[in-house]
């Protein structure tokens, strides 16, 4: 398969209505991690580009935002049927562009999709209040409008669903968004303005814009006209993002880093179990910041766990996404080969054990074994660092109270998962780990109806549910006086 022969293909950014070349003409080298060869090139803009955007957001906003959410919510529903009847081009360009299988890929799109039509008919729930009255004379009432142009800036590893979960929210809410996709992976963004074009969105309403990070996001943050800024990735960015933000004091949403403990207690469904632990830890070859990145097995069914496990890891089949019948696409670029490996290595040599995998993929390229640790301690960096690779550490514990001190042991609070049968620890698991999500007996978190998000360095904000819409509105109180006469 050819990027020449997709008709979603674009190499230019998309601003105020137009495909425009960086001002520079300089361009950015897209490759596809599976292959190593080169995909196609990006404008690689910078400040002046970025500006532009957002002056044509600023403009189209007025309008945009004058719309009832009835009529804007039409368009978010072309959007979604436009998506829907271009999935398999799509799923194409997203695994070509980031390496996961096409089944993933396809699933990512549906599931990215769906943001479109809930946000489209939540827009038109966004109630203020009448509230009662301290005074006869007076009537305290509540609205709620959009906070301003979104800066929006996505990640590599969902390069798709990414985009939805911010800019569905926000354009239902009345806002104009900038879209600033990672370098490693344009072309979902991109081909998302396609669609936007030919969903009839106003000019400047939906822009993207690719190139340098750090001078669009400096840009992005500094510019009084961006009221809020979204932003997926590690923490260490988020961050240096929040900190620029702060001299104009915008609104943040952050999902950034994790540290998920999946915990496995002996009175679990271990089939359940096991295939919730491959699913999470091994999905997108584990480069999810809700993946599975510590396990953590009760003593009792431990053994039993480690050998189901290890033979099901053991038939996961690496190779180019585009592949039939491949389960495990390459890591995104020798970085983070070289991450995972070191992780690897510092675990074995402090005492861990390799079930299986451990080392680079005979594949060769950014292809990594996928991999189970036993005997893993919190001495070791696999506990402490996220792994954002397909590598499984399995660590033992005796007691509940023991389970708690283990998975809270981090300083992020994204997504936490529990496998157990008996009510009572389900409460309370649930209401103690220090996680902004925790799945029971569940590891798929994301859906457009309900909260996305974490605590502590994991971020702030929600996307999706209600919250997802409210992160993108303003509450204005307005107190009418004279009534009593």
């Amino acid at each position: 398969m050819r990027p020449d022969d997709l008709k979603l293909w674009k190499n230019h950014c998309y601003i105020d209505g137009m495909w425009s070349p960086a001002l520079n003409g300089e361009t950015i080298e897209v490759t596809d991690p599976a292959t190593g060869r080169t995909l196609g090139t990006v404008p690689r803009c910078a400040t002046k580009e970025t500006s532009v955007a957002v002056s044509s957001a600023a403009r189209a906003m007025a309008a945009w935002k004058a719309l009832t959410a009835l009529e804007r919510g039409k368009y978010l529903h072309r959007m979604h049927g436009l998506i829907m009847d271009n999935l398999d081009e799509l799923a194409a360009i997203l695994t070509l562009e980031q390496g996961k299988p096409l089944a993933e890929s396809k699933g990512e799109i549906i599931q990215g999709a769906s943001y479109f039509p809930w946000f489209a008919e939540e827009a038109r729930r966004a109630y203020g209040q009448v509230i009662p009255t301290p005074d006869p004379g007076k009537r305290p009432i509540t609205i709620r409008q959009p906070v301003g142009v979104v800066g929006i800036i996505t990640p590599w590893n969902f390069p798709f669903a990414m985009i939805p979960r911010k800019a569905a929210p926000a354009l239902a809410a009345g806002c104009a968004v900038v879209i600033k996709p990672a370098s490693q992976t344009p072309y979902c963004a991109l081909a998302m303005a396609a669609l936007a074009e030919e969903a009839g969105v106003p000019p400047g309403v939906f822009n993207v814009i690719t190139g340098d990070s750090s001078k669009i996001g400096a840009e992005l943050t500094a510019d009084p006209r961006v009221r809020k800024l979204s932003f997926t990735g590690s923490t260490a960015v988020g961050k240096k993002l929040m900190a620029q933000c702060a001299a104009t004091m915008k609104r943040l949403s952050l999902e950034l880093g994790g540290n998920a403990p999946l915990i496995v207690f002996d009175d679990a469904d271990l089939d359940r179990a096991v295939d919730g632990a491959l699913g999470s830890k091994f999905r997108n070859c584990g480069q999810t910041c809700i993946c599975a990145n510590r396990i953590l097995v009760q003593d009792g069914v431990r053994d039993e766990f480690l050998r189901r496990l290890a033979a099901k890891v053991e038939m996961l089949r690496a190779g180019s996404g585009l592949e039939a019948g491949v389960t495990q696409g390459p890591l995104i670029d020798e970085a983070a080969v070289n991450h995972v490996d070191a992780l690897v290595r510092d675990a074995v040599e402090k005492g861990a054990k390799v079930l299986t995998g451990g080392k680079r993929h005979k594949l060769g390229g950014l292809f990594y074994e996928p991999t189970v640790l036993t005997d893993v301690t919190p001495a070791m960096r696999v506990f402490k660092e996220e792994i954002f690779g397909p590598v499984a550490p399995v660590v033992g514990f005796a007691s509940e109270k023991e389970a708690i001190a283990l998975a809270n042991d981090t300083e992020v609070g994204l997504a936490s998962y529990v496998f157990t049968r008996d009510l009572g620890r389900t409460w309370r698991m649930s209401e103690t780990l220090e996680f902004g999500m925790v799945g029971v007996n569940e590891v798929l978190l994301a859906m457009a109806e309900a909260p996305f998000g974490g605590i502590k360095e994991s971020g702030m904000g929600r996307e999706g549910g209600a919250e997802g819409l409210m992160d993108y509105m303003d509450t204005k109180l307005i107190v009418m006086g004279g009534i009593d006469g």
